[in-house]
């Protein structure tokens, strides 16, 4: 019988070695667990981690505090339902000389532009750029309060202290009067079965009447909660605006149960 050779029982060694390791790497898994942890895809659970929500708005009616602009207070109120604005308004804006004519054509343009933001992050008007800044400021106070109120979660109104509506108030607003130029339309707050609030959201408007109705209708808000009815008299100079006023604030007492 021949005898292996040296050489030849060497390679044949040599190659089972390489086998058996070869066997051995193939057998090491794929991926390393905790590396796919580390370095890849973040993990559905951590990647969709809740941040939270904006705080919700409290329903009713809120006034933000007054801002000081160069040529006069602003002051913004909403009122809010469902948890959206459906209303804004200046019940204070610069008023005399030129500002008649910037505030008459700025406040409902910044008024329409906070309901349809549902926030204070709204444009300026073009020409109010002091007006803007004011509304802005004032507006996100008021929505600072409704949020207080809408996280404390009290029912009914929509902000608490100064510049707030309280839970008893109501607001009512009276049928617009057409009159020779333009309509007027008269809102109340009723508190305690009396008027402590007056408001013209409709006057004529444009040309004259600016002046007339800025003049008129601050002096028939003013009469309507002194008088607490709507035997006014009619201001000097403003005659239709005037005998309008009566007749829309005649119909919100008359919805507000006299």
């Amino acid at each position: 019988m021949r005898k292996s050779h040296p050489v030849r029982r060497a390679v044949l060694a040599t190659a089972a070695t390489v086998s058996g390791i070869v066997l051995l790497l193939s057998l090491k898994p794929a991926s390393d667990p905790g590396s796919a942890a580390a370095g890849g895809a973040v993990p559905p659970a951590a990647a969709q981690s809740p941040q939270g929500g904006a705080q919700p708005i409290g329903n009713g009616t809120v006034t933000g505090d007054a801002a000081r602009t160069q040529y006069g207070a602003v002051q913004v109120r909403i009122t809010v339902n469902g948890g959206k604005i459906t209303k804004a308004e200046a019940v204070q804006a610069p008023q005399g000389g030129q500002s008649d004519r910037i505030t008459s054509n700025a406040v409902p343009r910044l008024n329409q532009a906070a309901v349809t933001a549902q926030s204070a992050e709204i444009d300026a008007v073009s020409g109010a750029t002091y007006t803007s800044t004011g509304y802005k400021k004032s507006l996100q106070s008021a929505l600072d309060k409704a949020r207080t109120a809408g996280s404390s979660g009290a029912p009914g109104a929509a902000g608490s202290g100064q510049g707030s509506e309280s839970a008893q108030a109501r607001t009512v607003t009276g049928d617009a009067a057409r009159t020779q130029y333009g309509a007027v339309q008269v809102r109340i707050t009723v508190n305690g079965g009396k008027i402590t609030k007056a408001e013209a959201v409709q006057a004529p408007q444009g040309g004259q009447s600016d002046r007339i109705t800025s003049n008129a209708v601050p002096r028939l808000n003013q009469a309507a909660v002194t008088a607490q009815s709507a035997e006014i008299d009619a201001v000097s100079g403003a005659t239709y605006t005037s005998a309008g006023y009566r007749q829309s604030l005649q119909s919100a007492l008359d919805k507000a149960g006299g």
